[in-house]
C-alpha cells in the first residue's frame, strides 16, 4: 500500500502536464527584447524569426533586437519600450553577448531577473528564450546545449522557457551563417520550433 501511495505521489509531481497560459490573440502587440539573434543577423531583411512568427501567430511583433546588446543594455532599454508599445507579451532573448564579453553569470542572471520582474509587476507575461552555452568544442562538433542558467532562471521567476531551439539550430552547419548566428533557413527553423512551443504552452491556438 505504501509503495502505491509513494508511486502516485511521484507520478503526480514528476508527470504533470506543462503549465498552460492565456492565449495571446491575433493582432496583439508582442515585444521581443533581444540582441542580434532577434535582429536577424546572418539573414536578409524580414528573414528574422520575429517577422516569421508574426505570419504564423498573427501577432504584431515589435522586434527590439539590437546586435551586440547585453542583458544590462536590454534592461536599460526596457522601461521606454514598455511605455511606448504597451505590449501584451514580452519575449526575452538576451545573454549571448554577456557570454562573449565574459560578464559574470551572476550579473547576467541578476539583469535578466530584473527584466522579468519589471514586466511581471506590470502584469505582463514573459517568455524566456534560452541561448547556447559558449563552447568552441561543442560548436565544432555540432553538439550545442543551452546554458544551464536559463532553466534555473525560469524556475526562480516562474517564466515559461523556450529551450533547445537556438542550440539545436546552431548545432547544424547547414543552418548557420557563422558560429553564433543562423542563416535564413536557420531562422525559419527557429520560428517553426518556437511556434510549436508557443502552442504547447497555449499562448497560441
Amino acid at each position: 500500500m505504501k509503495f502505491w501511495i509513494g508511486f502516485l505521489v511521484i507520478c503526480f509531481v514528476g508527470c504533470s502536464a506543462p503549465e498552460k497560459h492565456s492565449v495571446i490573440p491575433a493582432g496583439a502587440k508582442v515585444l521581443v527584447l533581444g540582441d542580434s539573434l532577434s535582429y536577424g543577423t546572418g539573414a536578409a531583411l524580414d528573414e528574422d524569426y520575429p517577422t516569421l512568427l508574426a505570419k504564423t501567430t498573427g501577432w504584431n511583433m515589435i522586434n527590439a533586437g539590437i546586435p551586440g546588446n547585453t542583458s544590462a543594455e536590454g534592461l536599460a532599454r526596457l522601461p521606454a519600450l514598455l511605455e511606448e508599445h504597451q505590449p501584451a507579451l514580452l519575449v526575452l532573448e538576451l545573454g549571448g553577448n554577456d557570454f562573449l564579453q565574459h560578464v559574470p553569470n551572476v550579473q547576467t542572471v541578476a539583469n535578466l531577473k530584473q527584466i522579468i520582474y519589471l514586466a511581471q509587476t506590470k502584469k505582463l507575461p514573459v517568455i524566456l528564450v534560452a541561448i547556447p552555452e559558449l563552447s568552441v568544442f561543442s560548436a565544432a562538433v555540432g553538439n550545442l546545449s543551452d546554458h544551464p542558467m536559463y532553466e534555473a532562471l525560469a524556475e526562480d521567476t516562474k517564466a515559461p522557457l523556450i529551450a533547445e531551439v537556438f542550440s539545436a539550430v546552431l548545432s547544424q552547419e547547414a543552418l548557420r551563417a557563422d558560429q553564433v548566428h543562423p542563416n535564413a533557413a536557420g531562422y525559419r527553423e527557429v520560428s517553426v520550433q518556437m511556434y510549436e512551443k508557443l502552442q504547447a504552452l497555449d499562448f497560441v491556438k
